[in-house]
């Protein structure tokens, strides 16, 4: 039986807000959002039904992707999108009155004041609900205007990825006008049989189809990778923008001295030693309080997947089970793992020889699993979600992926019937899919893996609309924005795989232009429909949010995904930099790349959810940098050389200093620096370096 230390109701837990001293204040996070004023406030979203227009048309509104947030709680919300998100039917906003069907306009509630008028919500004052006009309004000679009942989701609500479906369009069209050219997207030899996207496939439905879907059990069944593929904001199965690929790229080739493909990445990964857990049966719980403040302030801003208004019952429930038993014991000490984890920094900067923060919980938690792995349930898909997101902290990617399988059927199996989940899961459930989904996009972004399925319910399910506040003391905030931006922005590089980098898309530089443009303009979209307090600033300067600093190299990593095309058709063919629009796409690119470069070790601040990921893009932004030093024509579009050789070899110091941490990093480390020596030398002898 597993002893606690310091077990008593006083030291296990405390009020979070009680504990503020014990966290050192540079390790102190959150995000305020500024209410709207006359300077800030963002342009108003259309309606969807004002939004959607017919594939053909070419009218793009310059609208945010996200609106302002409502003043609450949380710090900020959604609703479901045009992108076929609005899933939502009437019948399930009858029981959950937090989400809207696609045809309700949008307005700016406060939270529980249903029976306000838009004058007093506008004003911010108490509303008396009187009808027809209140007393407010009937001083000010104004016109009273109620909502209709049951809608509480505002412009924040819409969602983030309300535009990004025009792509298709635009996609449609290029593909109707391919003619022969110059390939771009030469194939990856570890694809394998796939299924090709027709124009029926890519073509958004009409908004009558939409607005009278209702849900169905997909015809694919579970788990299955479908052949009639419709939704290209999903990550497709056969891609070519995995680090590793660069290495068939002309020029870069040449800076290895034998051939590398993805497959490496993941043969290393299933061929690693089995993690190796600590064997304690006891739990020091004298500084949890510490460890969940730290957990809500650091960690849930990226998974958003814990609830802080029930967080104190669940606390209370595990600790009546010693921790030994049930979901809620596993998630206490999943958060306890997760919120030790993001005291201690950079995992990569930790001594070797010890214990990894967290581990003693994870250890813990670990042993409820297998319970858990037979219960289908929200909870039990909530727990492995946690589970995963501390084996991403430990770089664990293929354990994380285990486990994420398992998520994926369990979720599935509940959302192929909409009963299966109670009303007050639905929120809940709703965070679950999107962190699988979000952790099974990355790492398809990199690694050759089995397809779950879970992907065929994303036009279904809703989007994140806040959790509902309950009558005990909230143990954080419930943190939002950067959830929803992180799914628009995930969404983009899907489309950005399926456009540009999968099996087929064979594209001429001629036909890339627009379909570049429109991918950077959805970017751009992207960015300025951020709220202020995320929204960071262009400058070259490191930032101190941590936030801000995840998003601003995540914008640039996807800048280098849209234009890098352009550096592949100069590598094959110099003469192809004459071309204006070819040579300011390349300097887009190469400037992205080296925005994503400088100050390297910003890129900490995103260790915890993203070391493994960041790390392979990292690799192949140097990758192509280091080919575009040795073309003369894209060498003068970069920085001195000085700099650049300086820049250099900074990632190579830290991606070296990932290689104890997985196998993948460690062959990723070896390849840079090879490559790097290899450049250094055919510059000497081509008499560019002394």
């Amino acid at each position: 039986m597993a002893t606690i230390a310091g077990t008593n109701n006083g030291d296990a837990y405390c009020d979070p807000s009680a504990s503020n001293s014990i966290l050192p204040p540079h390790k102190k996070f959150s995000i305020s959002i500024p209410p709207p004023t006359a300077n800030n406030i963002m342009p108003p979203l259309k309606t969807p039904t004002q939004a959607l227009k017919s594939p053909n048309d070419s009218q793009y509104s310059s609208d945010g992707i996200l609106g302002q947030p409502r003043k609450r709680a949380m710090s900020g919300s959604s609703a479901d999108g045009e992108n076929g998100m609005e899933g939502v039917n009437e019948h399930e906003a009858e029981h959950n009155p937090r989400k809207r069907s696609s045809t309700d306009t949008i307005d700016y509630p406060r939270r529980r004041a249903t029976i306000a008028c838009e004058i007093c919500r506008g004003r911010k004052s108490r509303c008396d609900g009187a009808k027809p006009r209140c007393r407010l309004c009937t001083e000010l000679n104004a016109e009273c205007v109620y909502r209709e009942p049951g809608i509480k989701l505002d412009a924040g609500d819409k969602l983030i990825l309300e535009r990004l479906n025009r792509i298709e369009g635009l996609l449609q069209s290029n593909l109707v006008s391919q003619t022969k050219g110059i390939s771009l997207a030469s194939q990856s030899p570890t694809t394998s049989n796939g299924t090709a996207i027709s124009r029926e496939d890519i073509m958004p439905r009409s908004v009558e189809n939409r607005d009278r879907s209702v849900y169905t059990m997909p015809i694919a069944g579970l788990g299955t990778w479908m052949s009639s593929q419709t939704n290209i904001s999903t990550m497709p199965k056969i891609h070519t923008t995995p680090a590793l690929h660069l290495l068939q790229w002309p020029v870069i080739r040449d800076l290895v001295s034998r051939p590398y493909d993805p497959q490496h990445l993941l043969q290393l990964e299933l061929s690693r030693e089995p993690l190796q857990l600590g064997t304690s049966l006891s739990l020091d719980l004298s500084n949890t309080s510490a460890y969940v403040q730290a957990f809500f302030d650091n960690v849930n801003v990226w998974y958003a997947c814990v609830n802080p208004y029930n967080w104190t019952s669940h606390y209370r429930m595990a600790l009546s089970h010693g921790f030994r038993e049930g979901p809620e014991s596993c998630i206490t000490l999943l958060v306890l793992a997760l919120g030790s984890a993001s005291l201690a920094g950079s995992i990569s900067s930790l001594p070797r020889d010890k214990e990894p923060p967290g581990m003693s919980y994870f250890s813990a938690a670990w042993g409820l699993i297998p319970a858990l792995m037979t219960r289908n349930t929200t909870l039990s898909s909530q727990c492995l979600i946690l589970a995963s997101a501390y084996l991403f902290y430990l770089v664990r990617p293929l354990e994380a992926w285990s486990l994420l399988s398992s998520t994926s059927m369990k979720l599935q199996l509940l959302l192929s019937d909409r009963g299966r989940i109670p009303n007050h899961s639905k929120e809940l459930s709703e965070r679950v899919f999107w962190n699988a989904l979000l952790f099974e996009s990355d790492l398809l972004a990199e690694l050759d893996l089995p397809h779950s399925g879970i992907v065929q319910f994303e036009e279904t399910v809703g989007l994140p609309g806040g959790f509902d506040e309950e009558d005990e003391e909230p143990a954080g905030r419930d943190e939002l924005w950067y959830f929803l931006a992180e799914i628009a922005l995930r969404r983009l590089l899907n489309r950005v795989s399926h456009m540009i980098y999968s099996k087929g898309a064979m594209t001429t530089i001629a036909s890339l232009e627009p379909l570049v443009a429109e991918l950077d303009f959805q970017l751009t979209q992207w960015y300025e429909g951020l709220p202020l307090a995320l929204q960071f600033p262009h400058s070259r300067v490191p930032l101190s949010n941590p936030v801000q600093t995840v998003l601003r190299l995540r914008y640039f990593a996807c800048r280098t995904i849209i234009f890098r095309p352009y550096i592949l058709a100069v590598l094959e063919n110099e003469h192809a930099i004459l071309d204006t629009a070819v040579r300011d796409n390349c300097k887009k690119a190469l400037e992205a790349c080296v925005r994503q470069l400088e100050h390297i070790t910003v890129h900490h601040a995103g260790h915890l959810p993203y070391l493994w990921q960041g790390a392979l893009s990292i690799v192949s932004q140097t990758l192509l940098i280091m080919g575009a030093t040795m073309v003369p024509s894209l060498a003068a579009l970069l920085p001195p050389v000085q700099q650049m050789d300086a820049i250099i070899n900074e990632v190579l110091l830290e991606i070296e200093s990932y290689a104890h941490l997985a196998p993948s990093l460690r062959l990723s480390a070896e390849i840079v620096r090879e490559a790097e020596e290899r450049r250094q030398l055919m510059l000497r002898s081509a008499g560019l370096r002394v």
